[in-house]
């Protein structure tokens, strides 16, 4: 091997290195050209992504407000703190930390590592809100050794009456990983956004959520923020303004106290429902933060049912409240209100007797007698000459086992039974005794309080009203029923005879100088005579208490109807009517009785929810079994709201009225504050 050729070798060698060197450069240059020029834009827009931060500012939501502009729903600054789950390192840790700082009890904490552990790795979980500035400020400057908290200011959902509007209002929550699939909405999964979870807030959820804003800030790698480079402020959501009055929705929910029932309250020109309230309920500030352990053990374990809603979801036998739609549907008929029948304790329908809830007797009896005595042979008597078709014709009419254009998920329409409707169902044919059960309102028929308040007021207005929770200050005037207004006036007469004339309500006088009530009782049982009787024993045992009413009753104005469940009859339910239709005309009057109530039952409402969850939480603390997912406590809620179910089997006999109030017989107590307008009493024959 000569030099000569090791030298050419080399060469060759270094010629080809050197040709793949340039071509690597030249491929190099051709790429880095390509990125600087033609991926110029990309590039450049994920550096400014690296240098700022844009985070989404929720949109305050629309408030929800009542008749005269007070709110029932409103929005409150609010200093809050929350956990990204996936960005903590320790939570055991983290936890304890703010345990210190922020006060959080051991049951609290347990309800934020089960959240945690049931929450994706993108979804916040509220760890306190509604914080004062110095608790807020003592988390913040410990931000660098708590990674995966953020506190941040804004505006939280706020309910001023709580549990008030509990089931009228409903309640917003925290997005569930169901909501983000369906939407893929990053809103969703921003610390501190909530949507809503149940009611009216769940209904026009489109209508309240708004705009969301947005703020960026230039940050370093490490994410400390150098500057604000800009805001966009949110658009907060529309308003909604309902028909309820919120003093009186307040109102009605004290007053019913210790009770478990339910108030509704029309007005008999529009069908605007002024009140519409179901105790004992939850209170929404608290269900907002979503529900924790304590709060939830202290919902399940109430038998009062506070996650039902009782005024579209509860069933019930109307009692004797349908006596005068059936004597509404008598003289439509045409019978005559004179005509009577002679009441000893009962009437023999062939190879039975059914029995007056008066085991002595109305003696003769007539339509109004019938009516303020509530006597059931007289109903017994002349509903065989009727027929069921037309009585049942007239309880939907008034608006019995109807489905009213109502903003919320479902409503239990109950049941008004007719002869086809048997046959449908039972495969058998009507029997007398299933008319006697009906013109009493017992046996197969099922109303919802908010039915009731409609019937109440379609048969004090004599127009077809409707239930309407949206103000609509232009709607047009609801058409006439077609009754004939003497058949109004007399059965106005005898139900104002029921309260102030020779009645089973006379403690149901308003304390209000020339404004009359007119009303009906009604008592429903529960339980067969063979388990109790009705008035004492095992809560669950007592009879439901059912009031129907309007005022003034010579030009009616407000129409009111009252349940209360277990309250042992009729008895429970009309001195709350009273009192809620006392508020309607004189507030004052009706806030003193009020107070005097509640130092009784041991506070408001807000009081005695306070003091119970207290109770529980000594009792239970962290040893309260975890509360359910979103999706679990939403099914235990619809199971609590399910409707009562129809009998499986036809019924075979007559269902044994309940027993009325004693009419009043003291003459001390028959006088009348204030003498009747038309139609007088003279509209009224004599017993």
């Amino acid at each position: 091997m000569t030099s000569a050729i090791l030298t050419n070798k080399f060469e060759r060698r270094t010629f080809v290195l050197g040709m793949a060197q340039a071509g690597v450069g030249t491929l190099l240059a051709v790429r880095l050209g390509y990125l600087a020029i033609f991926e110029n834009d990309k590039y450049k827009a994920a550096s400014e992504s690296n240098r700022v931060n844009l985070s989404l500012i929720p949109p305050r939501r629309g408030w929800v407000l009542d008749r005269f502009g007070q709110a029932l729903a409103s929005n409150r600054a609010d200093f809050r703190v929350d956990l990204i789950p996936d960005r903590v390192v320790d939570a055991d840790a983290t936890l304890s930390t703010l345990s210190g700082l922020l006060g959080l009890t051991a049951d609290k904490v347990g309800d934020i590592k089960d959240k945690m552990e049931k929450a994706r790795g993108f979804q916040p979980v509220e760890v306190a809100s509604n914080l004062d500035w110095e608790k807020f400020a003592a988390v913040s400057v410990r931000l660098p050794e708590l990674p995966g908290v953020i506190p941040q200011r804004g505006y939280s959902r706020f309910y001023p009456t709580g549990a008030s509007v509990g089931h009228l209002v409903g309640y917003v929550g925290p997005a569930s990983a169901e909501d983000y699939e369906k939407e893929r909405n990053p809103l969703l999964i921003t610390p501190g956004f909530k949507i809503g979870k149940d009611g009216l807030e769940k209904s026009f959820e489109t209508r309240l959520r708004g705009v969301p804003g947005a703020r960026r800030v230039e940050a370093t790698a490490s994410g400390r923020v150098v500057r604000d480079l800009g805001t966009r402020e949110d658009v907060p959501g529309k308003p909604i303004q309902l028909t309820i009055n919120a003093g009186l929705q307040d109102y009605a929910a004290r007053r019913i106290g210790l009770e478990s029932g339910s108030v509704v309250v029309m007005d008999c020109e529009t069908g605007d429902v002024l009140a519409m309230v179901s105790m004992p309920s939850f209170d929404p500030n608290s269900f907002s933060d979503g529900i924790g352990r304590i709060e939830w053990k202290m919902l399940s374990d109430d038998d009062h049912v506070p996650l039902r809603n009782k005024v579209l979801r509860g069933l019930y036998p109307p009692g004797s409240t349908v006596k005068p739609m059936v004597a509404l549907s008598f003289l439509e008929a045409g019978l005559d209100p004179e005509a009577s029948v002679g009441c000893a304790g009962g009437l023999r329908v062939g190879n039975r007797v059914f029995h007056c809830w008066n085991h002595r007797g109305h003696g003769t009896t007539n339509m109004a007698k019938g009516i303020y005595q509530s006597c059931d042979v007289y109903f017994y008597h002349f509903a065989q000459q009727i027929g069921m078709d037309t009585i049942a014709t007239m309880a939907k009419r008034l608006g019995l086992g109807q489905e009213f254009p109502m903003p919320y998920p479902g409503q239990s329409y109950g049941t008004v039974p007719d002869p086809a409707w048997k046959k449908r169902k039972y495969k058998t044919d009507w029997a007398i005794y299933d008319t006697v059960n009906a013109t009493i309102g017992q046996g197969y028929m099922l109303v919802n309080p908010l039915q009731q308040a409609t019937m109440a007021s379609r048969i004090a207005s004599g127009l077809k009203l409707s239930p309407r929770l949206l103000l609509d200050r232009h709607a047009p005037r609801p058409e006439s029923m077609g009754f004939k207004q003497e058949h109004l006036d007399y059965i106005h007469a005898a139900m104002n005879e029921v309260v102030n004339g020779r009645g089973t309500a006379g403690k149901a006088r308003l304390p209000i100088e020339g404004v009359q009530m007119a009303g009906k009782t009604g008592t429903a049982q529960v339980v067969g005579l063979n388990v109790g009787n009705g008035k004492g024993g095992l809560w669950k045992h007592r009879d439901h208490g059912h009031f129907i009413c309007f005022a003034p009753f010579d030009k009616p104005k407000f129409a009111c109807a009252v349940v209360i469940e277990h309250g042992g009859g009729s008895g429970a339910a009309y001195p709350i009517a009273r009192d809620v239709m006392t508020y309607v005309f004189d507030p004052a009057k009706a806030m003193a009785v009020l107070e005097d109530f509640e130092k009784q039952w041991g506070g408001n409402v807000q009081q005695r929810m306070a003091a119970k969850y207290n109770a529980f939480a000594a009792q239970y603390g962290a040893a309260a079994p975890a509360a359910p997912d979103e999706q679990q406590a939403s099914e235990e809620v619809a199971a609590e709201n399910k409707p009562m179910p129809e009998p499986t089997a036809a019924q075979t006999d007559a269902a044994p009225p309940a027993p009325e109030p004693v009419p009043i017989t003291d003459p001390a107590e028959q006088s009348a504050p204030a003498p009747v307008a038309s139609p007088s009493p003279a509209a009224i024959p004599g017993t």
